[in-house]
C-alpha cells in the first residue's frame, strides 16, 4: 500500500512538472505582459507629489541598460535626479530665462510646479557621437518607460529641458552638474512620477506600415 501511494505521488509530481514545462513554452496572450504595457502606456504630463521610490528607480534603470545595443558597446551614460532641491533650482533658472517671452504665458500655467512636467524624478541620457549611439539610447529609453508602466509609474520623454540645459547660459551650470564624461552629449531626458491623469490614446496611422511581397 505504501509503495502504491509513493508511486501515485511521483506520478502526480511528474505531471505537474510537465504541465509547468508546457506552460513555460506556451505563447503568452497577446494582451498580456509587455504587449499590455505597450498598449496601455501614455505620455504623462501631470504627476502627484509622491516621490518615486529608489528601489523602483533602480529596477527601471536596470531594465534600461539591459537594452540591445550595437556590439554591446553600451554607448550611453545616465544621470538620475530625484532631488527636489536640484529640480526646483533648475526650474527657477528656467523660469527666469523665459520671462517676457511668449513661452512664459504658454508654459507657466496654474498647475506648473517644475520644468519637467512636474515629474518627481528625471533621467538624463547622454551618448558619444557615433553611427548607432542614438539608436542604442532610444532602445534604452523605451525599456525604461515600459518598465515604469509595469510598476505603475508614469513617464514622459522631454526635449524642452534639454534645449535649456544645452543652449542657454542659465542652463549650463545644471548641465555641468550632471558630470557626463568628455565626449558625451545630452540627447534627451525622461521624467518619471506617479500619474495624476489618465489621457486617452491618440490615434496611430497604420498606413505607415507596408508588407513588401
Amino acid at each position: 500500500m505504501k509503495q502504491i501511494v509513493i508511486t501515485i505521488l511521483l506520478c502526480a509530481t511528474a505531471i505537474i512538472g510537465l504541465r509547468m514545462a508546457i506552460d513555460s513554452y506556451r505563447p503568452k496572450s497577446e494582451e498580456g505582459g509587455v504587449i499590455e504595457a505597450i498598449k496601455a502606456r501614455r505620455s504623462i504630463r501631470k504627476y502627484t507629489d509622491k516621490p518615486v521610490e529608489r528601489e523602483k528607480l533602480d529596477l527601471i534603470l536596470e531594465c534600461g541598460i539591459a537594452a540591445p545595443n550595437g556590439m554591446n558597446r553600451q554607448e550611453w551614460e545616465l544621470r538620475v535626479v530625484d532631488s527636489k532641491e536640484w529640480i526646483d533650482r533648475c526650474t527657477a533658472a528656467y523660469v527666469k530665462s523665459i520671462e517676457n517671452t511668449p513661452d512664459a504665458e504658454r508654459i507657466l500655467t496654474p498647475d506648473f510646479r517644475n520644468m519637467f512636467r512636474n515629474a518627481t524624478a528625471v533621467v538624463f541620457i547622454a551618448a558619444p557621437e557615433g553611427q548607432y549611439a542614438g539608436v542604442n539610447c532610444g532602445l534604452l529609453g523605451e525599456n525604461m518607460i515600459l518598465a515604469a508602466q509595469e510598476l505603475g509609474i508614469g513617464s514622459c520623454c522631454l526635449g524642452g529641458p534639454v534645449r535649456f540645459l544645452t543652449s542657454s547660459d542659465e542652463g549650463r551650470e545644471f548641465l555641468e552638474s550632471l558630470d557626463f564624461s568628455d565626449g558625451y552629449g545630452l540627447l534627451y531626458a525622461i521624467g518619471f512620477g506617479y500619474p495624476d491623469e489618465q489621457p486617452e490614446a491618440k490615434p496611430r496611422d497604420k498606413s505607415k506600415i507596408r508588407y513588401i511581397e
